[in-house]
């Protein structure tokens, strides 16, 4: 891992799935980041609900739980505004990013960020005043 963890961090859906969920191959890196307490959006947890629920088929109970555990490591999540949106559509059309991933990237410029993990975008990748690293580029 390249970037800082004493930057202002923040975590896209990916790392908080292979932290939180049992035998994630990434769970090691995942875990550490979110040890760092790093911050996440609205559209994290959506995604994160989303992920448990259609492709990992937790209960409704076990989701909350999950949720208990993200909100105690990464605090309360960055609220997705209308100028969130509107950032948003303007990252997307400039580096043609889903809307989704340009939510992220957004909101995490909003919250003064320097560092956005994930491994749905390009490494290294500076959009503004941050910069994306993928955590897990150099792990099995």
């Amino acid at each position: 891992m390249t970037g800082s963890l004493s930057d202002k961090a923040f975590v896209d859906t990916n790392v908080v799935l292979y932290a939180l969920v049992p035998g994630q191959e990434r769970a090691a890196t995942a875990e550490r980041i979110l040890s760092e307490h790093p911050l996440l959006s609205v559209q994290v947890l959506n995604e994160f609900v989303d992920v448990l629920r259609r492709k990992i088929r937790w209960s409704w109970d076990q989701i909350e739980q999950g949720l208990v555990l993200v909100h105690q490591l990464c605090g309360p999540p960055v609220a997705l505004t209308h100028t969130t949106h509107q950032t948003a559509l303007q990252i997307a059309q400039r580096y043609e990013f889903r809307i989704y991933d340009a939510l992220i990237v957004a909101a995490a410029l909003e919250a003064g960020c320097t560092t956005l993990y994930s491994e749905d975008m390009q490494d290294g990748q500076k959009i503004h005043s941050i910069t994306i690293r993928n955590p897990f580029a150099f792990s099995p």
